[in-house]
């Protein structure tokens, strides 16, 4: 009897022990991140011509002039949740340094400034003070930590083809497969910017969706874009897929009299993917889409995925763009 009061005792003690000491323990793994971030971060890495970037911001039409790093704080901390896994989070720092980088090299749209906070026309940007006001409290600083760690630990890295900084388009969700920037766009072909598939998207079912539309305002609608359009709801095949992309978008689709792309059908009635299926059901047309964005290079849910599965920046980069190297800046 004294001995199983014993072993009782015991495991009562272990019971509160474990967590103590796990905790202790992520305690100071997180302190140890922190406080090795703050050396990084401290370091000024030299980017030259590229140590400022003339930021502008397109709802106050100003021009703000930040030093690279810094912002990418802004563009990391908007473009990807922060609570994707770290290897993700430096995945997207690389790929916006890259962008911006490239964006900078190869001549800037805009007057007196590099790049705008614009998502629908560079990348997106939000101010340190603005994002941590729209965190809940508890998670300000891990959430903070972990944008430093993205940007700082990768200091200077950006994606290279042949020497040169590439064209590092980014999305969402790809749906399970991205598209090379020809079949999307059309025009250029970018050989780093293939088709690839990802695993693991499923799990983000949140950027799948769904719309409707009557057929007077499918009509309308296709109708300020095109004055010839008509359809008869009366006949059959009046709606029809004739060409998938290799990654499964739409490419060309036949509506009433015309034949339109899936980015164009998208762009009209405001879907977030070209990668859906079309039905007429009575009296509407409803779209089921999977996916969120253009669909091109770097799946940011796909990153995460493969995060997940225990691959690095590197790798998550190197499987969305094809034959490229990391390089450091010089």
């Amino acid at each position: 009897m004294k001995k199983v009061y014993i072993y009782f005792i015991c495991m009562v003690f272990l019971c509160f022990l474990i967590p103590i000491l796990f905790t202790e323990k992520r305690e100071y793994k997180e302190q140890e991140v922190v406080r090795e971030v703050q050396e990084v971060k401290e370091e000024k890495y030299n980017y030259g011509k590229y140590n400022t970037v003339k930021v502008l911001h397109s709802k106050t039409n100003k021009v703000e002039e930040l030093d690279l790093d810094t912002y990418l704080l802004g563009v990391v901390s908007s473009e990807m949740p922060a609570n994707f896994e770290i290897e993700a989070l430096k995945a997207q720092a690389v790929v916006a340094r890259t962008y911006t980088i490239y964006k900078i090299s190869n001549g800037s749209k805009h007057e007196n400034a590099d790049i705008c906070d614009d998502s629908t026309c560079c990348q997106a940007w939000i101010s340190k003070e603005d994002r941590l006001s729209r965190w809940e409290e508890e998670n300000r600083d891990t959430y903070w930590n972990k944008i430093e760690e993205a940007v700082y630990s990768t200091k200077g890295k950006i994606i290279t083809y042949e020497g040169k900084a590439i064209n590092a388009f980014f999305h969402s969700n790809s749906g399970g497969a991205t598209d090379t920037a020809t079949a999307v766009w059309g025009g250029t072909n970018y050989p780093y910017l293939q088709a690839v598939e990802t695993s693991g998207e499923d799990a983000y079912s949140q950027y799948n969706s769904e719309a409707a539309v009557t057929k007077e305002e499918f009509i309308n609608k296709i109708k300020e874009y095109h004055s010839n359009f008509s359809i008869d709801f009366n006949k059959e095949n009046q709606i029809e897929v004739l060409e998938y992309t290799e990654g499964g978008r739409i490419e060309k689709i036949k509506v009433g009299n015309l034949t339109l792309s899936g980015v164009e059908l998208r762009t009209i009635f405001g879907l977030r993917s070209a990668k859906f299926e079309i039905t007429i059901e009575e009296n509407q047309i409803k779209f089921k889409v999977i996916g969120y964005g253009h669909g091109v290079g770097m799946s940011q849910t796909g990153a995460d995925s493969m995060a997940k599965q225990g691959n690095n920046y590197e790798n998550i980069i190197k499987h969305y763009y094809t034959g490229v190297e990391i390089s450091n800046m010089t």
